[in-house]
């Protein structure tokens, strides 16, 4: 059994081995924006959203240019309407064709048609209207887009600020475990000597092993945060990322921060609004008659392709559907209560902004205070560890105590770099809120 171990471990040794290292590039945060503007899908899916919105908007262009159509229409009959018909466009009717008896019963007759017609609206309010609402929505969506790439921004700063802190993290952790690893060396002498027990020893093992663990736990949140840069980047290739900022302490000026209408949110929802309205009123012109033009061009020959014979019609229609099964109504309601829905939902919308910016003004100050409190705390732990160790290399202190100080220095650290995380968040957040 033991041989079997011992060769499934050399295989794995060997293996891994052989396995290429991950790579680790290093990157900054204006290299990762570029990147994004170029890469990112949910950027590519919002501009989609605009081409789709745009070419809605082309489609209306239908209110003001004309209908085109051209055809060439081929028959052969002995019906006598069509065949009597049928001569007379080609204009080749002769006093024969009068015959009852052709009349009746006539040959087969043979006819071609090239026609081109045009229709063209003159007034349809109910349509202009309609593109009213569809230039809303165009211009909606570039604002959604716009607000998607500030959305962008600040999710790539907050990235690369959770990159920064696991850095941080693995870099206080790796100091950590070399100090426990010399206070194990030390344990070891002492207990060699007869100044340690055993347990005491074993203390010291223990927290090396969790501060190795922890260390793997850093380096695992490292390869997390740099596989997030790399899905906003579309990139991959999921490798390692290492930031070329140190994380550290950024203020703003937040005193006079506000939401705007202006921000492109906002606006964008306002440009909604606008589109309900101008469809609720289109629904409310489709009671109104429409004004039409049309018009053809017709060539008509017993030979394919020909035309000598030729004519043309031309004409205006006034229609008006008076009752449509009360169709007509009911999307009229319904379009009237979107267009009140969507004027509650702007209003809850910037009443909701209003409130999460209060929340995060608050959210700054208590983490202000807190970076100070730990900044404190960080070197009073530091200055208590180092009495320790001292007391402890001279026998006067406990392995326990020496441990505690060491796990509180350390903790202290990552609740400093954590607070200055949250710090320079809520401010880049701030930002985000009152941007305009």
């Amino acid at each position: 059994m033991n041989r079997i171990i011992k060769s499934v471990f050399v295989i794995v040794l060997l293996f891994s081995k052989q396995l290429p290292a991950q790579e680790i590039i290093s990157i900054g945060k204006s290299e990762v924006l570029s990147k994004i503007s170029e890469n990112n899908l949910s950027l590519k899916i919002s501009k989609e959203d605009f081409n789709a919105a745009k070419a809605d908007y082309r489609k209306t262009n239908a209110v003001f240019l004309p209908n085109i159509t051209a055809s060439h229409t081929g028959i052969s009959t002995t019906n006598p309407l069509m065949a009597f018909g049928s001569k007379l466009n080609q204009e080749i009717l002769t006093q024969n064709d009068f015959n009852p008896a052709l009349l009746n019963d006539p040959t087969t007759t043979r006819n071609f048609a090239t026609k081109i017609e045009i229709q063209q609206p003159l007034i349809n309010l109910d349509g202009f209207y309609q593109r009213k609402a569809a230039k809303s929505k165009m211009e909606a969506m570039s604002l959604k887009t716009e607000r998607m790439q500030d959305y962008l921004v600040f999710e790539v700063d907050k990235a690369y600020m959770q990159l920064q802190l696991a850095y941080k993290a693995v870099d206080v952790i790796e100091k950590a475990l070399k100090a426990a690893n010399a206070n194990k060396q030390m344990a070891d002498n002492s207990f060699k000597q007869g100044f340690l027990q055993r347990a005491d020893v074993l203390n010291v093992e223990v927290r090396v092993t969790e501060v190795k663990n922890q260390l793997q736990t850093a380096k695992s949140n490292v390869q997390n945060a740099s596989n997030y840069l790399s899905f906003l980047m579309n990139d991959k290739t999921y490798v390692v990322y290492k930031p070329k900022e140190n994380l550290s302490v950024v203020s703003f000026n937040v005193d006079d921060k506000k939401i705007s209408e202006n921000r492109s949110d906002i606006k964008a929802m306002e440009l909604a609004l606008k589109g309900f309205e101008a469809m609720n009123k289109a629904d409310k012109m489709a009671f109104l008659p429409r004004l039409n033009a049309f018009g053809s061009y017709e060539m008509y020959d017993n030979k394919i392709f020909q035309g000598n014979a030729n004519g043309y019609l031309i004409g205006a229609q006034l229609s008006w559907d008076l009752f449509q099964g009360s169709k007509r109504f009911g999307k009229a309601q319904k379009s009237k209560a979107e267009f009140e829905k969507s004027k509650l939902e702007y209003n809850q919308y910037v009443s909701k902004s209003n409130l999460e910016l209060n929340k995060v003004k608050r959210q700054l100050v208590d983490a202000k205070s807190r970076l100070e409190l730990t900044s404190l705390a960080v070197q009073q732990s530091e200055e208590s560890l180092r009495i320790r160790k001292n007391r402890f290399k001279e026998g006067l202190e406990k392995t326990s105590d020496l441990l505690m100080a060491e796990t509180q220095f350390a903790k202290k650290q990552l609740e400093y770099y954590q607070t200055i995380f949250e710090y320079n968040f809520t401010q880049t957040y701030l930002e985000f809120l009152t941007k305009e």
